[in-house]
């Protein structure tokens, strides 16, 4: 069997005629942006994607004030086999066991779970979804709580 991204080079070969002239490359999302607040207002966009990434593992707020996140899947795979959410947890918090629970929760959102400070709900492809909190000064782990997201769809929300 001829391995995925052989095929898909020889199928861009062939569709572009072999020839080697390329097209600028297109910025792709990259997990290692960072997202400070927009304006000093807290606003915050957020992506996810069907590769189990989100567009920033790094964000960053002013303590003691309002923050609005807004996230999108950005996806096109069904909300039942790639579905995504944004779950701010409190420092500390397992996550191995956190995601365990989430696993069996009703959109995979434990309810009354006390690590959980601020969540999404749970989008498809093409959602989004807003909500806004305010946190003290520290660090805060967010994930995704989607069945076995939760290991590559990790960032750190900093509140300085």
């Amino acid at each position: 069997m001829i391995p995925v991204a052989f095929a898909a080079s020889l199928l861009a070969m062939a569709c572009n005629g072999g020839s080697k002239t390329q097209e600028p490359a297109k910025e792709t999302p990259s997990e290692n942006k960072v997202a400070q607040p927009s304006n000093d207002s807290n606003i915050i966009e957020l992506t996810a994607n069907d590769q189990l990434k989100f567009d920033k593992i790094e964000l960053h707020v002013k303590a003691n004030a309002p923050v609005k996140l807004t996230l999108k899947n950005i996806g096109t795979m069904p909300k039942e086999s790639m579905g995504h959410n944004f779950i701010l947890l409190k420092d500390g918090t397992d996550l191995a066991s956190f995601a365990a629970e989430a696993v069996s929760a009703p959109e995979h959102i434990p309810a009354n779970n006390p690590a959980i400070i601020a969540h999404t709900k749970l989008l498809g492809p093409g959602e989004s979804d807003t909500i806004e909190f305010t946190l003290p000064a520290g660090s805060y782990t967010y994930i995704c709580s989607f069945p076995g997201h939760y290991m590559t769809m990790t960032g750190v929300l900093t509140a300085e």
